[in-house]
């Protein structure tokens, strides 16, 4: 049996062929010395038997060991060619890449830790001993290869975007906004862009192969202009198929508008907490179903106070018509309903706010009718968003898109963790 002091450090670190030659308590910091016992390597230009010209030390951040932030000292051998061709020191992936600070083993700990379990950098960096930047640059360097895998992204049936807010600069906080893309059947977050117009979506599906946009049968979107250009043009085939959240909150948005005019107009001033408008304004947007009778005798009692012109219980009356829409089962019939649906909204006897509902539900009846064929829905991408915001919330911001990009990849993105022993960090 082996009775090497050094004997416990080697199994920790783990490497047949890298010897301990030293290990030594620095402050609170464990400083673990090694050194490779590999064959004296040959010159690579013309084959000639190395010359050794000592030893280099690199310090390396490593795992906690029993507590204590531990650092690898390895000392690095250095070669020269006996024929003059050059010189250099050598290298070990297993224990570091050449241009990094964290030992391999820490650095793919530290990656799946901020990435796979969202954890906050500055908690590993005091764990870890170390300063934050050197636990973010591996991250991103590990992080970089996994999200940019080529096999990340499958074939996608059902494609939907949506913005979410990235970053407020400056002294007047200007919002710069990014965009996410989600494979709405899998809840998969594929990538996060810069902005969110139809330019930015429109380039990131003309790096896509042909093929891949030929599979997408559903373009999902909210009411958003841009994403309707942006799939009008990269996705001619593809139904695009309207949100219908996106949908339910329109007619309230319109519904609100109403309320909020009628009671200017009726009292002069905004609502109060005793004005009947002001205190039915969460009933009006209460689904009717979730109405028990105490509630809907409430309601009408209100509205009655309120509402002289009977505005507001029009505005009511069509949020829940357009909330009916998804009622329907048979696709031909919601057709002809919303068709019927929008030319009634526009009549002229309407609140002007109800005709504005109309003529949006015009311009989208095509989007909104065609979730009855492909009953998907902008959910996923809500729920990707969440991660995101997640994300942000644990990094308490960002300023620099490439690591917004790939923390959030990393922990909504689905990378194949499986990679992570054996890529090599860019």
């Amino acid at each position: 049996m082996e009775t090497e002091p050094t004997r416990m450090c080697a199994l920790l670190v783990d490497l047949p062929d890298v010897k301990v030659v030293g290990v030594e308590l620095h402050g609170p910091v464990v400083r673990v010395h090694v050194e490779t016992t590999g064959e004296r390597p040959r010159c690579a230009t013309c084959g000639a038997s190395a010359w050794s010209k000592g030893r280099l030390e690199t310090v390396l951040v490593d795992l906690a060991c029993f507590g204590n932030p531990t650092r690898l000292v390895w000392h690095k051998r250095r070669w020269a060619c006996p024929d003059g061709c050059g010189s250099w020191v050598e290298q070990d992936s297993r224990i570091a890449g050449s241009c990094q600070v964290m030992t391999t083993r820490a650095g793919r700990w530290a990656t799946e830790q901020v990435g796979r379990h969202g954890r906050a950098i500055s908690g590993l960096a005091t764990e870890l001993g170390c300063d934050w930047h050197t636990i973010n640059d591996t991250v991103i360097a590990y992080g970089r290869v996994l999200v940019d895998a080529v096999d990340r992204i499958g074939t996608v049936a059902a494609l939907g975007l949506d913005e979410v807010l990235f970053v407020r600069r400056g002294p007047w906080r200007h919002q710069a906004w990014s965009t996410t893309i989600v494979d709405v059947d899998t809840g998969q977050l594929l990538d996060v862009i810069e902005g969110r117009s139809a330019a930015s979506a429109c380039a990131w599906l003309a790096e896509r192969p042909q093929e891949w946009l030929d599979a997408i049968r559903w373009a999902v979107l909210d009411l958003s202009g841009p994403w309707r250009l942006a799939f009008d043009t990269m996705l001619p085939d593809a139904v695009q198929v309207a949100d219908p959240f996106h949908v339910h909150k329109l007619a309230n948005q319109r519904l609100d508008e109403v309320r909020r005019r009628v009671q200017n107009e009726t009292l002069g001033h905004r609502g109060h907490k005793d004005d009947p408008l002001y205190r039915c304004r969460r009933l009006l947007t209460k689904a009717d179903e979730r109405l028990d009778e105490g509630g809907r005798t409430k309601l009408l009692g209100l509205l009655e106070a309120g509402d002289p012109r009977g505005e507001v219980r029009t505005a009511w009356h069509a949020k829940e018509v357009v909330r009916s829409i998804y009622d329907i089962n048979d696709p031909a019939l919601a057709e002809a309903f919303v068709d019927r649906l929008a030319q009634d909204l526009q009549d002229q006897d309407c609140p002007p706010e109800v005709r504005r509902l109309g003529r949006t539900i015009a311009r989208w009846a095509t989007q909104i009718t065609a979730w009855h064929r492909a009953r998907v829905s902008n959910g996923p991408t809500e729920a990707a968003n969440n991660l995101v915001k997640r994300v942000k919330r644990v990094a308490f911001g960002f300023t620099s898109f490439t690591n917004y990009r790939i923390r959030s990849l990393l922990y909504a993105g689905q990378p194949d963790w499986n990679h992570l022993a054996t890529i090599t960090p860019q």
